[in-house]
């Protein structure tokens, strides 16, 4: 009987100490393996990733800006930007500060608001910690530099094929 519980209490040692340990190992996520968690399962690369809405993206260039848009019916015609911290073409001149509130409120440093497509308006939902690893993934990235098309204000014409957004 003195065996039995011995062994019983040193199993329930054991499931504690695998227990911690996974939690540790949890807690042990890097900002950086955060943000890039949260880029996917919130689907950053559908639009912001070339070759994406064919089914076939380009992952050398991943996050690295569409050639393919969206047209918003009597506001413009809107291409995924690059976000890879390409300092000409992408968010290389964004500070990490700048990009969480990108994302928790909309407006670009400039003072513009994002484009219309851009859900922001769900993501301003992130917990600040969560958007500022969004933030640390993307200022991780290699640089991509590519330089998407437009915008296209309503009236211009776009360069680059879209799709057409039929609204209700």
């Amino acid at each position: 009987m003195r065996k039995a519980v011995g062994e019983g209490v040193a199993g329930a040692a054991l499931g504690l100490l695998v227990m911690v340990g996974a939690a540790r190992g949890a807690a042990a996520e890097t900002q950086v393996e955060r943000g890039k968690y949260l880029v996917t399962v919130i689907g950053c690369s559908d639009c912001h990733t070339d070759g994406s809405f064919a089914g076939k993206p380009d992952m050398a260039h991943f996050l690295g800006g569409s050639s393919v848009g969206f047209e918003m019916p009597g506001l413009g015609y809107f291409y995924g930007s690059n976000l890879t911290p390409d300092a000409e073409t992408g968010l290389g001149k964004w500070s990490a500060k700048e990009i969480v509130t990108a994302i928790a409120t909309g407006m670009r440093p400039d003072g513009r608001e994002l484009a219309p497509i851009m859900p922001w308006r769900g993501l301003s939902h992130l917990k600040p910690k969560d958007a500022q690893a969004i933030a640390a993934y993307l200022n991780s990235l290699p640089p991509v530099h590519n330089k998407v098309p437009g915008p296209f204000g309503a009236s211009e014409k776009p360069t680059a094929p879209y799709f057409k957004t039929v609204a209700p």
